[in-house]
């Protein structure tokens, strides 16, 4: 049974907080690869010192708090972000809320305030590139000059590449909305994936014999409008399937929506919540003349991705879970 991971926000009593914790900061928004470079080093540092680890992060993301009239398309939202750091071994995660005092808060008061009197941290591991307190004064190296005189330990990681790019999330906004699949899975270590309710749509798909399950994302969605090889978890169970994410061009135009195909599968899911894999891209979506035209490029798009399925059966990210 894997351990339970607790959640500690700002009202969390003291005494509820573990002390001496080591904690890995960050904005963590997609739990990529870089980020799994902290975890791992909190992890290490924990286990050196016989302490547990935990990650420290902000909600909303700041860049909701500075700009919150900009569209943000958030790689994952608050719970599936928890769900991935729980998928990580780490013992919990510390919440604290983004909001005017904390953005006041400076760098110092920060680390003397939350991070030793509240928490009473024993050690931290953080990103090279990771900024904190009031006008983003606080920084690695800050953390480096003040632990031996805090008595914690510090380590910095340096940025992770891949074919000598930066591992980032902002990269993997861009593959996403390119449609280029694998690069922003093998950044992230796993596909990409959302969660939501399956919702009621118009029954076309029934009538094309293509029966879907829909579901609305967020409106800042940047994923790339097309077809794609999904892996649907309901639960511990693992549903493979085809995928359209966009605008019905040959009938509607309308609002995006994620409607999903499931191979051999028969069942109501209507209020049930999926949380789905994007695997594989397959086509951009496109404007047919007929339904039977529709019907044939289904077919296709669904004989490709059960190849694409089958070349990757184990492939799901790795979730924990939270209360």
């Amino acid at each position: 049974m894997a351990p339970h991971f607790t959640i500690i926000r700002d009202t969390t009593p003291v005494s509820a907080i573990p002390r001496g914790a080591v904690v890995a900061m960050g904005n963590f928004d997609g739990v990529h690869l870089g980020h799994r470079a902290v975890i791992a080093a909190a992890l290490e540092m924990g286990r050196a010192q016989g302490r547990p680890a935990l990650a420290l992060t902000f909600e909303p993301h700041p860049r909701r708090f500075f700009s919150p009239n900009t569209p943000q398309f958030r790689l994952t939202d608050e719970r599936a972000k928890l769900r991935l750091l729980a998928g990580t071994g780490l013992a919990g995660a510390v919440v604290m809320t983004f909001d005017k005092a904390r953005a006041g808060t400076s760098a110092q008061d920060f680390i003397h305030h939350d991070l030793i009197g509240r928490l009473g941290v024993s050690g931290i591991a953080v990103g090279y590139d990771f900024h904190f307190g009031k006008g983003r004064v606080g920084s690695p190296s800050l953390l480096v000059n003040e632990a031996p005189r805090l008595g914690i330990e510090v380590d910095v990681q340096p940025h992770v590449d891949i074919d000598e790019r930066p591992v980032s999330s902002s990269a993997i906004r861009i593959a996403l909305a390119e449609g280029q699949l694998d690069e922003a899975t093998t950044m992230l270590s796993a596909p990409w994936f959302v969660t939501g309710e399956v919702i009621h749509g118009e029954k076309r798909g029934r009538d094309l014999g293509y029966p879907t399950a829909n579901i609305r994302l967020d409106a800042n969605c940047g994923l790339k409008h097309g077809i794609y090889a999904v892996r649907v978890g309901r639960g511990p169970e693992r549903l493979d399937g085809v995928a359209s994410f966009g605008r019905r061009p040959t009938f509607d135009n309308g609002a995006p929506l994620l409607e999903i195909f499931l191979f051999d599968f028969k069942g109501d899911l209507y209020g049930q919540a999926l949380d789905c894999a994007f695997v594989g891209f397959i086509r951009e979506e496109l404007k047919f003349d007929s339904l039977e035209a529709l019907i044939r490029q289904m077919d296709d798009d669904s004989a490709r991705a059960r190849a694409i399925l089958a070349a990757a059966p184990d492939t799901f990210p790795r979730l924990g879970t939270i209360d």
